[in-house]
């Protein structure tokens, strides 16, 4: 009996290794960008991705049940896949279909891998106002701003680009600079961000 028990477990494994998802190979605009500018149709070439270091690199952070956890540098214009192999892949048993492989990265996100999130909540993200989970300006993504209250895509996009022109926010009342925050709102924000 206790024979049938151990098949039974060891088939069940195997038949749940083979059906979870698989990384394959896209090829994507980081190749592109890593072998220097691709020609459009008129012949020049492509700029860097929006928010991208010297040389077209970006750093995010990859964390979670990743084989190295911590600190990537990508070129512009990669996807979570590139993110996620240059970590060393997920841990075995890991299910890696929550996450958008293609999606494009951007300068500062984080991609938290095989960690479960309450509903509405992006993996990785901080809770707004719960205790220790308060969103630093400096290394939020879109997402994460987009999650704050009365912050939809377009204003998240603006404290991005705040963030950028002016090298980073040095105080939350930073925010009182970014077009479209205006004292009601930032008395909204101020307890729910940090820098």
């Amino acid at each position: 009996m206790a024979a049938v028990a151990v098949v039974v477990v060891l088939v069940a494994g195997f038949l749940a290794w083979k059906s979870r998802p698989q990384v394959s190979e896209v090829a994507s605009d980081a190749a592109a960008t890593a072998s220097g500018p691709a020609p459009d149709s008129a012949g020049a070439g492509r700029a860097p991705a929006s928010g991208a270091g010297p040389g077209g690199e970006i750093v995010v952070a990859v964390g979670g049940k990743v084989r190295r956890p911590g600190l990537v540098r990508l070129v512009a214009g990669a996807r979570v896949a590139d993110a996620l192999e240059a970590a060393g892949g997920a841990e075995p048993g890991v299910d890696v279909a929550p996450l958008n492989l293609a999606r494009k990265v951007v300068d500062g996100e984080l991609i938290m891998v095989g960690a479960s999130a309450p509903p509405g909540v992006i993996p990785g993200a901080a809770t707004p106002g719960a205790a220790g989970g308060l969103i630093n300006l400096n290394t939020a993504t879109l997402g994460q701003l987009d999650s704050l209250p009365g912050v939809g895509p377009v204003l998240a996009q603006r404290i991005l680009d705040a963030r950028d022109a002016q090298g980073g926010f040095r105080a939350v009342t930073d925010l009182r600079k970014v077009d479209g925050i205006g004292e009601s709102r930032y008395e909204q924000l101020k307890d729910l961000v940090t820098v």
